[in-house]
């Protein structure tokens, strides 16, 4: 007999994927996979496989990332459609959001220089956001990035050509911000206090407001004929779907995204794996594998 192909996470991840398509109810869907979870512990006990795939799957996170999932993603032409109605001013903002899968508050917190956009190492290190509480801070202030995730994400050429433009035409400004990306300060202790080149700011030299974003915003999405599921988070759904289009590494596309684990990434983005490219027949082998060798222990 050949070598029996290992399921994986992903594979078992599609499978429940087809489930979902295919309507099936919840509940019968839990059996489903009580059941293949059993089924493959006994292949792991019986050696056909090395490691469960089931183990690291959980069902009740795919069935609320299915309700968490983008509920709208642009296609490449819908993109290169608001790149035409958005300002000059804040070109390299879509940008830093398709190309580099960064959230808004982050973008509005990018600072000129090799901190935030570096293009002598080709990375862009995601460190802070931008955020806004008068009483806590005085107004903005720059905090880590969401649930902590900080990362380096790879440069792409066309971002750092739209960044050197936008730093040419429109010089950053100088703003004194409350900077607690090192933590928050103790109780009673003001925060460190630092000047901060932010990228993007308004035609007074101010940041951005998230209120101000969104009215502008909404104007962008009309003239784009964006549907009202548009934000600028969806732009990040884009950047994902189109590194899972290429076959990028699922664990690629994790870093990339600055996601906390793997699962995260697979969950949220679990119908757009390609499956063209993906190896079939993985759980029957597998399972046509196990049987086989119960039958022939029964008949020794």
């Amino acid at each position: 007999m050949g070598a029996v192909p290992t399921p994986r996470d992903p594979d078992v991840l599609e499978w429940i994927t087809n489930l979902i398509a295919a309507q099936v109810a919840q509940s019968s869907l839990k059996t489903y996979f009580d059941v293949l979870n059993v089924i493959m512990n006994a292949a792991v006990v019986d050696k056909v496989i090395p490691d469960n795939p089931c183990k690291a799957v959980r069902l009740s996170a795919i069935l609320r990332g299915f309700s968490r999932a983008p509920k709208w993603v642009p296609t490449t032409g819908e993109a290169a459609a608001l790149f035409e109605v958005v300002p000059p001013r804040f070109k390299a903002a879509i940008w830093l959001g398709a190309g580099e899968g960064m959230r808004l508050g982050e973008v509005l917190g990018t600072e000129n220089g090799p901190r935030c956009v570096d293009p002598a190492r080709q990375e862009v290190h995601v460190v802070q956001q931008l955020r806004f509480h008068k009483q806590a801070y005085g107004g903005f202030y720059l905090a880590p990035p969401k649930s902590g995730s900080v990362g380096d994400v790879d440069l792409d050429e066309a971002v750092a050509a739209a960044v050197a433009e936008h730093v040419q035409r429109f010089p950053p400004v100088a703003v004194d911000l409350p900077d607690i990306t090192r933590g928050t300060p103790d109780f009673g202790k003001p925060a460190t206090r630092r000047l901060v080149e932010l990228l993007f700011t308004d035609d007074l030299g101010r940041p951005i407001h998230d209120q101000a974003w969104s009215k502008l915003w909404a104007q962008w999405r009309a003239a784009a004929k964006w549907p009202q599921a548009g934000t600028f988070h969806s732009l990040r759904h884009y950047f994902a779907t189109e590194l899972i289009a290429a076959n990028v590494d699922p664990t690629d596309v994790q870093n990339a995204l600055r996601h906390s684990s793997l699962r995260i990434t697979l969950e949220t983005y679990v119908h757009w794996w390609p499956k063209r490219d993906r190896r079939r027949n993985i759980i029957s082998a597998a399972l046509r594998a196990a049987a086989a060798g119960r039958n022939g222990s029964a008949a020794a």
